[in-house]
């Protein structure tokens, strides 16, 4: 999961400020962890400890202050575990955990179901956690990208039979699941190594964070390694608890990336 941290951390200073190019500073000097980061970790540690996803969230939500949306803040705060029906893009940013530590196409999507509907309860909420994870899993599975997109397209009814340079004229922010993460997946399945794809899914200048962060997940699970530079400065840049949290779920779920 450090490819979704890292594509947040580097997305982060583009979400308000669009790019159309590939060709930026890989960490800007403001980039830093957003909630996508955070909610990642708090998928994660519900994996490692067996903890209830929502007390999970809500755990490392108040504890880590990151620039929450207005629903989820206020399901943040709220004695209430009741989810609101978004259809938002939340889901499917923090997932990437569920790829990664489950060993079955079946587990994966019941699993990525789980983690979304605490929150995003809607059809395309879950939808999206649930092609975002499967398509970590593939990946991870040494699944080949034509295949993947087969994949992600029988099963979700995703377009991915569009280019980058198709997309990007007309794309801006979009936060809706349908209209974000199938555009994620391209930037991935476009991508010649893993900086590539954070570097594809920023300059389609929409939800810079969270679309390099759902095709980093991917990306890392796909290409299996990710420069030591890259991953050092991502966690120079992130509480010493969540890089720990990191290296325990690698450690438990054989996660390599030399």
């Amino acid at each position: 999961m450090i490819g979704a941290v890292i594509g947040d951390i580097v997305g982060s200073i583009y979400e308000g400020n669009p790019l159309k190019t590939t060709m930026f500073p890989f960490f800007g000097m403001k980039a830093d962890y957003t909630d996508d980061t955070v909610l990642t970790v708090a998928i994660a540690y519900s994996i490692l400890e067996g903890v209830d996803y929502a007390k999970s969230m809500k755990h490392f939500g108040r504890k880590y202050t990151a620039g929450y949306g207005a629903n989820f803040y206020n399901w943040l705060y709220s004695s209430e575990n009741e989810p609101y029906n978004s259809w938002g893009n939340g889901s499917a940013m923090r997932v990437s955990p569920v790829g990664f530590a489950f060993d079955s196409v079946q587990k994966v999507l019941d699993e990525a179901k789980k983690s979304a509907e605490v929150t995003h309860n809607h059809p395309e909420g879950i939808k999206g956690a649930q092609a975002t994870a499967l398509a970590v899993y593939l990946a991870r599975m040494g699944v080949g990208k034509e295949e993947i997109k087969s994949e992600i397209t029988e099963r979700f009814s995703y377009n991915l039979n569009r280019t980058l340079d198709e997309i990007k004229p007309c794309y801006h922010f979009k936060i809706s699941c349908q209209e974000s993460v199938p555009e994620s997946i391209i930037a991935f399945t476009e991508s010649e190594d893993f900086e590539s794809a954070v570097r594809n899914a920023v300059s389609l200048g929409g939800d810079a964070d969270t679309m390099a962060c759902i095709a980093g997940g991917i990306a890392q699970a796909y290409y299996k390694t990710i420069p030591q530079k890259i991953i050092s400065e991502a966690k120079s840049r992130i509480p010493e608890e969540f890089s720990e949290l990191i290296d325990k779920f690698n450690k438990k779920f054989n996660i390599s990336l030399e």
